[in-house]
């Protein structure tokens, strides 16, 4: 990319999931010419040189814990004229990782922003799970609050995309029996773990057997989920009874009353009011 005489370049380089053989001469390159590296981790990105067989040039940590202090220290280097190359642990820089801040920045300060496109763990694990992907959605990290989290997931459940979530080894029980509860059981589901490495597994079936599966047999590693998207709507019963089993059959599974209404008027489309007063047997 064509910056023109002694202006800085920002690189968001894509590192390799897991399998080092990923890594593109793109990456090399970029990792060698820079004049800075900012990195995710300061140890990884030296281990990955050395498993490619490149110098590194300069490197300073980028991450959650020093984002903000750092980002005008390197805007700094970018506006000198500076080709700083930024990589995180794993897929692409500002994919719930380190590097919106900082992209911003360049942006403003009229630095050139470039990428050299690398695996993501969004578009990998929607390739594999084997549910639809030509309209998806990413959430990221679901909330790690329980009540955040199932007030989320209650939004959610009359989304049409396929959902694509990242989460870890500590919460995805959790997560995934929140799942179940506010989009049904029976909703399909993938756990996708350690893509592209050795203990690579693809865990497919309904949000319930998924959430009993963990239970039983706790995944380790990096952890992507891809949950189908809500079914297209069948007519809407606005009968007072049905509402009210609908929201009793989510308590059931374990949803707070609010939550269980929420949930259903989301995936009905009806005023939230209406499945209350029906709930509560007011209406």
């Amino acid at each position: 990319m064509d910056t023109g005489q002694g202006a800085g370049l920002l690189v968001l380089a894509g590192a390799p999931l897991g399998n080092v053989a990923d890594a593109s001469e793109r990456l090399r390159t970029a990792l060698t010419d820079a004049d800075l590296v900012a990195a995710e981790d300061t140890r990884r990105v030296r281990r990955l040189a050395g498993e490619l067989g490149v110098t590194l040039p300069r490197v300073v940590s980028y991450f959650e814990g020093n984002e903000t202090r750092r980002t005008p220290e390197l805007l700094a280097e970018l506006t000198a004229g500076a080709h700083v190359t930024l990589i995180t642990d794993a897929g692409m820089p500002s994919v719930s990782d380190p590097g919106y801040r900082l992209v911003r920045a360049a942006i403003e300060a009229d630095v050139p922003v470039t990428a050299v496109p690398g695996p993501s763990a969004v578009t990998t694990a929607l390739a594999v799970s084997g549910l639809p992907s030509d309209r998806f959605c990413f959430e990221g990290f679901p909330p790690r609050k329980p009540a955040e989290r199932r007030s989320r997931f209650a939004e959610l459940a009359a989304e049409r995309r396929t959902l694509v979530f990242f989460e870890s080894p500590h919460r995805v029980a959790a997560t995934l029996s929140d799942l179940a509860t506010a989009f049904g059981a029976d909703r399909p589901g993938a756990l996708c773990r350690e893509l592209t490495k050795t203990y690579e597994q693809v865990r497919r079936g309904g949000l319930g057997d998924l959430s009993a599966g963990v239970a039983e047999d706790p995944p380790r590693g990096e952890i992507t989920l891809v949950v189908a998207g809500a079914p297209a709507a069948e007519p809407v019963s606005r009968d007072a009874a049905d509402l009210a089993a609908l929201v009793a059959e989510r308590q059931a599974a374990g949803a707070s009353r609010r939550d269980a209404v929420d949930a259903v008027a989301a995936e009905l489309g009806l005023p939230r009011r209406e499945v209350y007063a029906a709930a509560l047997g007011t209406r």
